[in-house]
Parts: C-alpha cells; sequence; structure tokens
C-alpha cells in the first residue's frame, strides 16, 4: 500500500452548527452554567435561577421527563415559559438491531438529516455504551471501516448526550417516581469510541461529560467514562484536567513506520511524542492506568518482536493493552490473527507485568463490531468495490460470502 493512498489527517475547521432563528433553545446538552443563563435569559429571575437549575436538571436527566407539563414541582406559569422557550430532544432512532449476543445498535439520525451509530454492550458485571463524537471521520485509519467515511460536522454535546439519553430509553432505565429505589445500572461504562475522534471536537465531548458526569443526574463517575483518541497529542493533557475521565489511545504499532500506514495521525504526532504526553498525563497512576487499544493484524503488526518492542515502549506508564482481534469489513485491506498468534502476544505482554485482555468481539453479525460503524445510508450509497477502492484494494469477487458462512481468521 502506497503512502499515496494514506493522507496526513487534514486540518479541518468545523464551524458552530447555527439554530434556525426563532428556535426554541434545547436544554438536552447544556452545562449547569449555560442552563442558568438561558433559563435567566429567558426571564427567570436571577434569586431563582439556581433552584431552578436545579429542578429543571433533575427532570431532565434524573428522571428522564421531556414533558415540561408533567414537571409537578414548578408552578403551572413557569412551566409554560420553559415549555414557550425551552424544548426537550433527542436525536432520532432510526433502525434498533440486536445481535446474537445481545449487543444492540441504533442507527441515530441529527439534525441535518445525519446519521451516526451507537452500540450497547451487556456483560456478566457491566453493560457498556459506545457513542460517537462526530459524523464520520478525518482520521483515515486503514484498519477501521469508519475512516472510510468522510468527516460530516461535529456532534453537539446535546447529540452527544442524546445518545445516552436515547439507549436508556430503549433499556427502561429511567427510575419510577414513588417506585423502590433501584441501584442496577444497565449502561453502567460510556466510552467514547464510536464514530470519530473526540479530541477534533473537544468542547463539547467535555460539555456532554460534565453532563453525564452529573451527580444529580445520569451520574455515571469519571472512572465509568473513557474516551478513546488516536492521538492528539495537544489535547491529551485537557482531557485529564477539564474532563478527569479515563483515556485509551488507539495505539496499533510499535514502529513509526507501520503506524503511519495504520493510523496515519502518526505523521503529526509520531510514537515518542505521544508518548512523551501520555508519561506526562495529570494523575496518571496505577488505579487510573492508560489503555491502549491494539487491533491484531495478520502479518502487519502481530510479531513476536512487535510484542516485546510494546513491552519497552510502555515502561514508565501505568497501562494495559487490549488486544482487539481484528473486525473484518467488505473490502478490508487486513485480516484477523490466528488466535494463536494473538494468544501469543498476549502471554509476552502479560508476562512483562501488563494486563492484556483479548477482546471477544462483539455485535459481529450486526457490523457493530470495535472498527465497523459506519452510518446504514453511507454503507447504501456505496458499493462494496467502492469502499475498496477507498481502502486502496482491487475489488472483492463478486460472490459475498454468506452472513452465516464461519469465520476462518
Amino acid at each position: 500500500m502506497t503512502d499515496a493512498l494514506l493522507p496526513v489527517t487534514p486540518e479541518v475547521r468545523i464551524l458552530p452548527r447555527k439554530r434556525p432563528e426563532g428556535a426554541r433553545t434545547n436544554i438536552v446538552g447544556l452545562t449547569r452554567p449555560q442552563l442558568r443563563a438561558a433559563l435567566i435569559a429567558a426571564g427567570t429571575p436571577e434569586r431563582q435561577a439556581n433552584m431552578r437549575v436545579g429542578q429543571v436538571w433533575q427532570w431532565v436527566y434524573h428522571w428522564g421527563v421531556r414533558d415540561f407539563a408533567l414537571m409537578s414541582n414548578l408552578a403551572k406559569d413557569y412551566r409554560a415559559l420553559l415549555a414557550e422557550s425551552f424544548e426537550i430532544v433527542l436525536p432520532e432512532v432510526v433502525t434498533r438491531q440486536v445481535s446474537d449476543d445481545g449487543t444492540r445498535k441504533y442507527l441515530v439520525r441529527i439534525a441535518g438529516g445525519h446519521e451516526v451509530e451507537v452500540v450497547y454492550i451487556p456483560e456478566d458485571n457491566r453493560g457498556t455504551l459506545c457513542i460517537s463524537s462526530q459524523v464520520g471521520c478525518t482520521l483515515t485509519c486503514t484498519f477501521c471501516h469508519t475512516g472510510t467515511q468522510t468527516l460530516v460536522r461535529n456532534l453537539t454535546a446535546g447529540e452527544i448526550v442524546g445518545q445516552v439519553m436515547l439507549a436508556r430509553d430503549d433499556l427502561g432505565e429511567w427510575p419510577k417516581q414513588g417506585a423502590p429505589k433501584d441501584e442496577t445500572r444497565l449502561i453502567s461504562n460510556v466510552v467514547l469510541m464510536g464514530m470519530g475522534e473526540p479530541l477534533y471536537n473537544f468542547e463539547n465531548v467535555r460539555d456532554a461529560m460534565k453532563v453525564v458526569m452529573d451527580n444529580e443526574g445520569i451520574a455515571l463517575g469519571r472512572r465509568r467514562i473513557t474516551l478513546s483518541t488516536s492521538g492528539v497529542v495537544p489535547e491529551i493533557a485537557r482531557t485529564a484536567t477539564e474532563i478527569g475521565c479515563l483515556l485509551a489511545v488507539s495505539f496499533h504499532a510499535t514502529t513509526d513506520e507501520v503506524r503511519d500506514r495504520l493510523v496515519p495521525i502518526n505523521r503529526k504526532w509520531n510514537i515518542a511524542t505521544l508518548l512523551d504526553a501520555l508519561r506526562a498525563y495529570p494523575g496518571l497512576s496505577n488505579s487510573e492506568r492508560i489503555t491502549f487499544e491494539y487491533v491484531m493484524l495478520d502479518g502487519v503488526n502481530d510479531s513476536k518482536e512487535d510484542a516485546h518492542r510494546l513491552v519497552a515502549l510502555l515502561q514508565g506508564i501505568p497501562a494495559k493493552v487490549n488486544l482487539i482481534p481484528f473486525n473484518e469489513w467488505p473490502g478490508a485491506p487486513y485480516k484477523r490473527s490466528s488466535g494463536n498468534r494473538i494468544h501469543a502476544f498476549a502471554d509476552i505482554i502479560h508476562n512483562a507485568g501488563y494486563a492484556s485482555p483479548i477482546r471477544t468481539p462483539r455485535g459481529e453479525d450486526i457490523m457493530a463490531a470495535c472498527g465497523q460503524l459506519k452510518s446504514a445510508t453511507e454503507r447504501a450509497r456505496k458499493s462494496r468495490a467502492e469502499i475498496a477502492a477507498e481502502a486502496g484494494q482491487p475489488p472483492p469477487p463478486r460472490v459475498a460470502r454468506r452472513p452465516d458462512a464461519p469465520d476462518l481468521h
């Protein structure tokens, strides 16, 4: 594969989306200070503003209420004021697919008719929601299906928070008024690992996570949220100081030559520069390790030599390594490493003192696995040959692999 097919991450300036003139303000995604300012601007007396923020916040984010008329501890005239100036709107669920393993994938439509995907992964002791931060992606990582879809725009804070709320709707997770308190959390963890590079949409991601982490609403603690970046070095320290969540790094290679090809942003901030930023990550400790995501690609990055190089690179960084069997997609230019190769790699990492879990692919039958997310409408507009061409590969054979065919890799 030639460098000409692997553009360096472009500098893309995303302008904020403008609200239509006269439109009501959507409360979803406003931080507490933003909501306070908006309530005052709509006519709330300043001396009442903090109290009103608390009341509205609890109705929207604790109880999941969408109708101001149901906010029973507010006077009727104040409810009417709210309804005149504000709305409580989530992205629209277009389709909902459920995998054989229980994974749920939502195709979600946002303002402008654009679409993103959201994935819920249930496990025995947790439920993880994978959310998106952009429509498409600028990064062109060659193993990632999402990377073959060009960037359309950043998601707003409301569109990011809305993904969490619509999943709670579908799972029936909002508490019932008057019912005994239920501490069960179906969505116990949120990962910013869906479509897009979160650190190229930093302010909206930060504000959305402040809403999600607030103790009087959705109340997911900062250690329950993981942000995954491909290595946008200038924003890494800000992630710790302004968001405070856990950090994962989409790493995938042990030499600049290979990482330049797999993760082209490496040409801007190479491995040494990225690792220096990670060693300086504020608050880094063994209790809040950085996760290194490493997709296992047959014959590309899966040798024993790669494993030993990775161990050497991690020195001085409290870390764990998530090994991800490659999830193939039509036209993909890579194959999944064999099970024996993955386990041999994992053993070397583990014997060096680092946790090295092998991720079990989830939701492959509905294209919901890691690296497979891409809006259904975008897929429908492109043939398999076009997808392959974007990846720099020859057209695939005309006979498609049956959905029920065994995975041989």
